[in-house]
């Protein structure tokens, strides 16, 4: 799964590939972390989102190290959005920025420890724009 070119990952959501196996609940779907090369600059694009045939884009910028890919893996048509509009199984995404998963317990990440009295920030911009 190479997301360093454009890739049209909803194509790819049934892939036979190891890793989509692991997402739950065991059908398929990204649940993963991809970690950035932007070395926290918030000016630098993490990722970018695009449908070509209405135009609409969506850019990330981030100072995490990180962004986790979700794709509604446990949807099932139960849940009703606006005019009653159906979210169906892999019917949306979402890009969530963060640290590594298990960085408390691996040296050689980023450290998430965050020591009583010092404050916590980060930032995060989502960029909407259509062609």
């Amino acid at each position: 799964m190479d997301f360093l070119k454009p890739t049209a990952f909803g194509k790819h959501i049934k892939d036979d590939h190891q890793q989509l196996k692991y997402a739950e609940p065991k059908q398929g779907g990204f649940d993963f972390n991809w970690v950035l090369d932007t070395k926290g600059d918030v000016k630098k694009l993490a990722a970018e989102v695009s449908d070509p045939q209405s135009g609409r884009r969506l850019q990330l910028f981030t100072t995490e190290p990180g962004v986790q890919l979700y794709t509604g893996n446990f949807l099932d048509g139960s849940i009703h959005g606006k005019a009653g509009k159906v979210y169906p199984h892999w019917g949306a995404f979402t890009l969530e920025t963060q640290h590594y998963p298990d960085a408390p317990n691996q040296p050689k990440f980023p450290s998430t420890r965050l020591d009583p009295g010092k404050a916590y920030t980060q930032t995060t911009v989502f960029k909407f724009l259509n062609n």
